[in-house]
Formats: C-alpha cells, structure tokens, sequence
C-alpha cells in the first residue's frame, strides 16, 4: 500500500467510506437479484471500489463523470443518493431516469453525472465534449471518462486521444484494465503493451498504477485532475484491476468456465477493500470500533434505500411517450 503521510485522516477516511458504500451497495445488489424484481441487467464492480473512490476524491460537484455500463461505483463515488439509484435498479418513476434507463443509464446533473452510457467506448468523446464546453465558459470544471480495456480497442478512444491533446482540454481518460472484454480477456485481443503508452503517441502524460491500492490511485489521479484544472490538458491514466464478478450479474463466469478458477481467487486475495482497512488500522487511522461505526452507517443507508427503491410507484402505462424524442 502506498504510504499516506501527506494526505490526512480525514481524507483517509473518507476514502475507506467510499469503497465501503460501493462494495456493501454492490453486495446487496447481488443477494437481491435472484428476487427478479430487479428486471434490468446489472454489471457489478466489485473488486474495483479504490478507482472510483481515489479518483472521484479530487472532483467537485460541477465536475464531470462519463461511465459504462458498469457504473455504480462512479456515481456512488461521485456523491449520487442511493435511493434514486436503487428506484431506477427497480424501475420505478422515484428513480434518477423515471425507471426508464435502468442500471446502465443512471444520471444525476445536480452531481456532474450527465448520464451513463452502455455504448462501449461511447462515454469517452462525451467526456471529451463536456471538457471542450468547459474551457470554452472558462468556468474550471473537470471532466472525467471511465471505461474499461475493451473501450480501448475502439477507434473513438484514439480519435479523443488526439482531439482533447490537440485542444488542451480539461478532462482525465481513466482506463480500469481488469484484462477482460465480457469473457475476452486482453492478451487475446491486444499485443503485450500497456494501455497507458498510447497517451506518448499523442503528445500527452500517461501513468500506470495499481487499482487495488487507493492510495495510488488517489496520488495518480490527483496529478491528473491538477494538471486538467490548471490548463495543463489531458492525462491517460491505467489502473490494472479485477472484478470479482462476471460481466453481468450476480455470478463470477468461473461457475461456467468463462475464467480461471485460480486466477479468480488470486484476485480474490487482492481485495482493495480489506487491503486498505487493514492499513488504517495498523496505521492507528482507524480503530475497529470506527470501523463497525461505519461500517453499521453505510448499511443503514443502503437498507433505506433498497426500501425507498422497492416502494416506488411503477411507471403507468399512459407515460409510455413521456420524454420520448
């Protein structure tokens, strides 16, 4: 674990709550699937809590997050309610979309959350685009674009690359290589170099770090979003990760052969978020009262909103062509 001298307790702990809130939302999440009152598909990031958290940590409120389809740990991380987010799971009209976009498409513009996007690849040029506006109203905002490895391999992430170089725009490409595209993983669809060393061939920074350490991820990313708020342009940044679960659902896609078994649970002891409240504690950051403190908030939290998702009213048929274009 990167060492924390210089960063305070505060700060510390506000990190941990964080990776907790998305890992315990994401837990729940997965228990309460098989009920199938949840009818929309869900792509979990458990496993991956430190990227979001060390990153969104420097944003402010009127910065800007593009994500996937994996995207509750961003939104969660950028400071959106759980029970919005757990209504529009449920799909009912008290949801951030009126239940109508479902886990892939949450939005909250109070929060710098325009909307996520299912469209791999599609959140990066919408970052891209956030951060032009920006520099044109010279009124400071970030923006930032999530997205996987797969992403990489699309034609926009080169072409968004080059422009936000070209312009000096204020926005940070975050990359969450967890080495799988659905069950592709990355050594069968890419040569053996590292993603972050694109940025080079576009005249820009690029840093590669461990996305299971928080720390260096908050380090790396602070950088970045300095470097984007100060007229610097962009970064590339490539945190290598793991999710624990399968790209979609509840399972883990070893029951099913999709990824090795010992790989898995390699990862499995890797965990971003044991790793890091271990730490706290030997670093007399946190006791184990202040973490079953917290640890008890954050539940609380996640009960009320699993309660306030499940009692929303549903959508009525006569809304059918409400917000329809």
């Amino acid at each position: 674990m990167t060492a924390h001298t210089d960063i305070s307790a505060e700060v510390l702990k506000r990190l941990y709550e964080t990776m907790l809130r998305i890992r315990l939302f994401e837990d729940r999440v997965a228990v309460l699937y098989p009920e199938q009152l949840v009818k929309c598909p869900v792509h979990l990031c458990i496993g991956q809590e430190a990227i979001a958290a060390g990153v969104c940590a420097h944003l402010a409120k009127s910065d800007y997050i593009f994500s996937t389809h994996r995207s509750h740990g961003h939104c969660i991380a950028k400071g959106m309610d759980l029970r919005p987010m757990a209504a529009e799971l449920y799909g009912k009209t008290t949801g951030c979309a009126h239940g109508r976009g479902g886990s892939m498409h949450l939005v909250d513009t109070e929060n710098g959350i325009p909307g996520t996007t299912a469209i791999v690849g599609g959140c990066i040029p919408l970052a891209v685009g956030a951060a032009l506006t920006a520099r044109k109203m010279k009124n400071g905002r970030v923006s930032v674009a999530f997205f996987g490895d797969g992403a990489s391999d699309e034609g926009v992430f080169q072409e968004s690359l080059n422009y936000a170089s070209l312009m000096k725009l204020p926005v940070v490409f975050v990359c969450e290589n967890n080495f799988y595209a659905t069950n592709s993983p990355q050594k069968a669809r890419q040569p053996e170099v590292n993603i972050v060393e694109r940025a080079s061939g576009f005249g820009i920074p690029g840093e590669l770090a461990d996305g299971n350490d928080v720390l260096a991820v908050y380090r790396t990313a602070q950088k970045a979003v300095e470097r984007a708020r100060e007229g610097g342009g962009p970064t590339l940044l490539e945190y290598r990760t793991y999710r624990w679960k399968g790209h979609v659902g509840p399972l883990a896609d070893i029951e099913i052969g999709c990824r090795p078994a010992d790989e898995h649970e390699a990862w499995l002891k890797k965990c971003p978020v044991d790793l890091y409240g271990r730490y706290l504690q030997e670093n007399d950051v946190m006791s184990d009262q202040d973490i079953e403190a917290m640890l008890a908030r954050v539940e609380k939290d996640i009960d009320e909103a699993i309660a306030f998702g499940k009692a929303g009213q549903e959508p009525a048929g006569t809304d059918l062509y409400d917000y329809v274009y």
